[in-house]
Formats: structure tokens, sequence, C-alpha cells
């Protein structure tokens, strides 16, 4: 049988991917509480959409695909840039120096890794 996946994206977030990504690190494979207390209790800035999106790949979850939220895993993060607006900040005798405003779009896939996770390790355990 295999695993059960759902998805949710958001896009044009104001936070800079190198700085979602290390928020991304820490919650890839656990289960999806787990994964929400982390967040809940992140001082990040990035924690909030990431928390948002994780929410969102939940509820998908539960209403598409008919799931049992307490089986749920993190199964990818993915934490991709998005479009950089360019800035300039006045600085001494006339010039200006340029701020880039990055953004990202957050992808996160929750999966019932009980059976897809069951399933590697049986491959692994027949080679």
């Amino acid at each position: 049988m295999t695993a059960m996946q759902a998805t949710a994206v958001l896009k044009y977030i104001g936070v800079s991917p190198q700085k979602g990504r290390l928020l991304a690190d820490q919650i890839r494979g656990l289960p999806v509480e787990r994964a929400l207390e982390i967040l809940q209790f992140s001082a990040r800035k990035a924690a909030l959409p990431v928390k948002k999106a994780l929410e969102s790949a939940i509820a998908n979850a539960e209403h598409n695909e008919g799931a049992d939220v307490d089986e749920l895993r993190v199964e990818s993060v993915e934490i991709g840039d998005g479009p950089t607006m360019k800035r300039f900040h006045a600085r001494a005798k006339g010039r200006g120096a340029r701020i880039l405003k990055r953004t990202s779009h957050i992808t996160i896939t929750v999966s019932d890794a009980v059976r897809a996770k069951g399933a590697r390790k049986a491959k692994k355990g027949g080679n």
C-alpha cells in the first residue's frame, strides 16, 4: 500500500531563504505534533510562516486524504528563493547602498510515514 502525502505551499513570504532553511532543518522528518511544538516556541521570524504552512498541509491531509493526524510526519520542507526586492539606503556624500529584501516560497509535504518508513526498512533488510 502506498503512503499518503499532502502538500501546502506559501509563496512570497518576507523571510530570507537562508534563515528559513535553518528552521526547516530542525523539523524535517519529525512527527507533525513535535514539529508544531518546535515552531510554536521558536524565536525565529521564519517560525510563524513555516508553522502556518505545516498546519495547512496537515489540514489538507486530514480533509482531502482522510489521514489520521497522529500518524503524520513532516516528509519534506523546501524553502526556495522568491523574488528579491532591491532597495537603496542613503549613505554619505550622496551615495547609495543597495539593500536586498529577499522573499521565500515554502513547500511542506506531510506523509503517513509509518507505512512508508516500514516499506523502506523491509527493502533494506532484504538486500
